[in-house]
């Protein structure tokens, strides 16, 4: 008999996890509170049934998993936790690409206690980033060497031929959270130091990087990196750092809108009209008109007034009479509605997905250097990398524990051999590859 699995979220990247699973004779239900979305996402297979699920209905939700073998949650992560907490009572598997929140640690020793493994970070960052990673790291330590120094980086961008902007990125999704996410704190260890690095800081805390097979991109620092120490198991590292890859010249133009407060929910405005350019002069700048904006915006924030990050501006709309998008919201969505207006990506447009690990590792007195690089493009009129590469790594583990080949229980995550090696060599069938390189 077939095994069933139902997937809460017909989103961006679902279609690439229907098609494998589906594509593997197991019975799929796509829950979406948008019943197109899952038709859509059903229409190419016959053993994939959409359904409209509004996923706050917890008795419906409930019902679904109760009917199924595993849930797949690939909804906002503030929903995990009430998809694992049903698998959990209900003696379900389930997996989720988003990080492990403390809401779900908690709930380790419950599912380990009702024999259900909740499998998370299987996606791509985090995901593939933490198989790949581990797999350097235990190649290292089988051949009696220790890992001194890791640093990561892992960037979405438009791949060279859809790069359309000046601002060097496109959104396939909404950008505000990647707004919110840009007001964020980073820390991470550098050659034995804690650099701290406050959220109003982060884009002027970057540095240039080359990647074989792309070139140079910017490189900022993601989160906190201090928390993988522990989880990779790396007491002797010296250098522990997560970062995010961006186009050159991007890290400028945000610092300056960080410092314009276009990162902040707060506050709200109602009964906006006008124009983009009144809206900054007298919302975010406080200027009685918007007469001489470009200047003000130079003097205020000590950037020249031919640089590019103020052609990028006007680019977007902030000093011609671009109307304002929305009626009422805040700074911040402003700049999300321009944003999705000018930087979504046009059919037919492919995407990049850039992972770089970089390692030393030292054998007694002898250090080595390892690189490991993964370059993936989306595919012309059909699915895009981060689609791809966020969901394929979920339906593989999707598929091993229906076939009881994890089996490890409790809340975890992809780094352990029983699922970082054959993902890994299935995403290699794919064409998905890191390639890893080591020099003397």
């Amino acid at each position: 008999m077939a095994k069933k699995v139902t997937i809460f979220g017909a989103g961006l990247v679902a279609k690439p996890m229907v098609d494998y699973l589906a594509g593997h004779g197991i019975d799929v239900t796509i829950c979406d509170i948008d019943i197109t979305k899952a038709q859509a996402l059903a229409a190419p297979h016959t053993n994939v049934t959409p359904l409209a699920v509004d996923s706050s209905d917890e008795t419906l939700v409930e019902s679904l998993i109760a009917k199924n073998d595993l849930a797949v949650s690939l909804l906002p992560a503030v929903m995990h936790p009430i998809i694992a907490k049903k698998c959990i009572s209900l003696g379900k598997h389930m997996v989720t690409a988003s990080y492990i929140s403390p809401t779900m640690t908690a709930m380790d020793n419950d599912a380990k206690a009702a024999g259900v493994t909740i499998l998370n970070e299987i996606g791509v960052d985090p995901g593939i980033d933490h198989m790949s990673a581990m797999r350097v790291f235990d190649h290292v330590k089988d051949n009696g060497g220790q890992i001194t120094s890791f640093m990561s980086y892992c960037g979405g961008l438009p791949a060279p031929d859809a790069n359309t902007n000046p601002l060097g990125y496109k959104f396939s999704w909404a950008p505000k959270g990647v707004l919110i996410a840009a007001g964020n704190n980073a820390t991470y260890l550098k050659d034995g130091a804690v650099v701290e690095v406050p959220g109003k800081e982060l884009f002027s805390h970057y540095w240039l990087l080359d990647v074989p097979g792309i070139g140079t991109l910017e490189a900022y620092p993601n989160r906190n990196s201090l928390d993988y120490i522990d989880i990779y198991g790396l007491k002797n590292v010296k250098t522990m750092y997560r970062g995010t890859l961006r186009n050159v010249s991007h890290c400028d133009l945000w610092v300056v809108f960080g410092k314009m407060g276009f990162f902040k929910q707060e506050p709200q405005f109602e009964n906006l009209s006008g124009t983009v350019r009144n809206f900054i002069a007298t919302k975010i700048m406080g200027l009685a008109s918007d007469e001489d904006l470009e200047a003000e915006i130079a003097a205020r924030y000590k950037i020249p007034i031919t640089s590019v990050t103020l052609k990028k501006m006007g680019w977007l709309g902030f000093f011609d009479e671009t109307p304002l998008p929305i009626t009422s919201g805040g700074a911040i969505d402003v700049l999300t509605a321009l944003m999705l207006d000018k930087m979504s990506y046009a059919p037919g447009e492919r995407d990049l997905l850039v992972m770089h690990h970089e390692f030393e590792a030292t054998y007694g007195d002898k250090t080595q250097r390892i690189t490991s690089t993964l370059v993936d493009y989306g595919i012309s009129g059909g699915d895009t990398s981060m689609s791809r590469t966020v969901s394929l790594p979920a339906a593989i583990g999707v598929r091993l524990l229906l076939e009881n080949k994890i089996t490890r229980r409790g809340v975890i995550r992809p780094i352990t051999r029983d699922i970082y090696e054959p993902v890994l060599n299935e995403l290699e069938t794919m064409d998905i590859r890191l390639i890893e390189r080591f020099y003397d």
